[in-house]
């Protein structure tokens, strides 16, 4: 049987070039949240599978990489169905380990918490560009805080990242789940549509307003009803202040503070932003995770044509492992669209290490030889690169391949 060289589907090899910018945005990603004073955590990549199955998780639980039981454990002669031959699975995400995480060690950590986790997570999804099934996810997370200061940390923190790598003029697009939910109250629906009106409105960018009224009337739902929810957005595009209509129209559906909160998160981070980037109110903002409970808000870069972060509120899912909610906002960053992105730009890593190449000729002596790598040890004490390997008979082509590696520099060691 011959082996397959190739990854299986949806996974990738990383050449070296690649990993050298994947570790410098790992630990540029690192020094900036640790400064505003996130911790490092990590959680297993085997979850517990009614974890990952808790109806939490959207779509991304129709694409779980399930675990078989083992040994005594798989009956495969008595299994009724395939809940009855898995017991666990890939995590999906990093924010059902946190809350899992948090349960287990909430006695131990600080309050309120801020974690940063940056590791694989797996879905059985379809590949395309900047998306496979194996990837990394980095998430930054405030547990324990209730008011908009978590919210307004998060994306002061997320922003400032991205302009360190660089990236500018970006759109930061914020909304609120209780304002949907309160829309959608206001225009006739019953709670147990929203998820299905939601799912409709997230389409608006691709199939416009008329669309969304297409297929909502399609879904049986009333013609009145869907004529005023969609006035509503139609509307606020062409109002001034589109959180002021909100809070005039809304006033007897919307909980209190709700408006203002978002108010007060527009103000501090317009206020205390550290690169170029728009911050702005977008009513047609869902998030597809079904546990965000507030704020949500996304990232959006011309670059790539979609969104690079995302993130929100979810306060009631740590409750479900406790019995107690916890307040708890996050913001996950798009590693692998990021990188996407950097590598087809040509990123440079500024302020890399200078790179030489020693090419040592063969059947060196070994007095020699220890000379070399006397040389190479006192370059390298000074903070250069120095790769030590034997002379090719193809010199040229030895020197353009060390050069797509970023060696700059080589010398040339004979045995004469």
């Amino acid at each position: 049987m011959v082996l397959k060289k190739k990854p299986v589907k949806g996974m990738k090899d990383m050449l070296p070039a690649e990993m050298q910018v994947r570790d410098y945005v790992t630990g540029l990603i690192k020094e900036t949240y640790k400064s505003f004073g996130f911790s490092p955590i990590e959680t297993p990549c085997v979850e517990h599978i009614e974890n990952l199955c808790s109806k939490q998780g959207g779509d991304n639980e129709k694409l779980i990489f399930k675990i078989m039981k083992r040994g005594e454990k798989l009956d495969l002669q008595n299994a009724e169905s395939e809940a009855d031959l898995t017991d666990s699975g890939l995590r999906y995400d990093l924010t059902v380990p946190l809350s899992r995480f948090y349960s287990n060690n909430a006695n131990d950590l600080p309050s309120p918490f801020k974690a940063l986790q940056i590791g694989s997570v797996w879905r059985a999804d379809q590949p395309q560009r900047g998306r496979f099934r194996q990837f990394v996810q980095c998430d930054i997370d405030i547990l324990g805080e209730a008011s908009p200061l978590a919210e307004i940390e998060l994306i002061l923190a997320t922003t400032t990242l991205l302009g360190k790598l660089n990236f500018s003029d970006f759109k930061v697009r914020i909304n609120e789940r209780r304002i949907l939910k309160a829309m959608a109250l206001y225009s006739g629906f019953t709670e147990e549509q929203f998820d299905q009106v939601f799912i409709i409105l997230d389409k608006m960018d691709k199939i416009g307003w008329d669309g969304v009224k297409a297929e909502l009337l399609e879904a049986g739902y009333a013609g009145d009803q869907v004529e005023k929810y969609v006035t509503m957005f139609t509307d606020m595009e062409q109002s001034a202040d589109a959180l002021a209509y909100l809070e005039e129209k809304l006033s007897e559906v919307l909980e209190d503070g709700v408006i203002e909160n978002l108010r007060m998160i527009r103000r501090s981070v317009e206020a205390t932003g550290t690169c170029s980037f728009e911050l702005a109110f977008d009513p047609t903002l869902v998030r597809g995770m079904s546990y965000y409970t507030g704020t949500i808000f996304e990232i959006e870069m011309a670059q790539f044509g979609s969104s690079v972060a995302g993130g929100g509120r979810y306060d009631r899912m740590i409750g479900k492992f406790t019995g107690k909610d916890v307040p708890a906002c996050g913001f996950s960053i798009g590693f692998e669209r990021i990188i996407t992105i950097l590598m087809e730009q040509g990123f440079e890593i500024p302020g890399a290490a200078v790179k030489k190449a020693y090419l040592v000729e063969k059947k060196m002596p070994a007095e020699k030889l220890c000379e070399v790598l006397k040389e190479a040890k006192a370059e390298r004490e000074n903070g250069t690169q120095v790769l030590v390997t034997l002379m090719n008979k193809n010199k040229k082509f030895q020197k353009e391949q060390l050069t797509k590696e970023g060696y700059t520099e080589f010398r040339e060691f004979f045995n004469r």
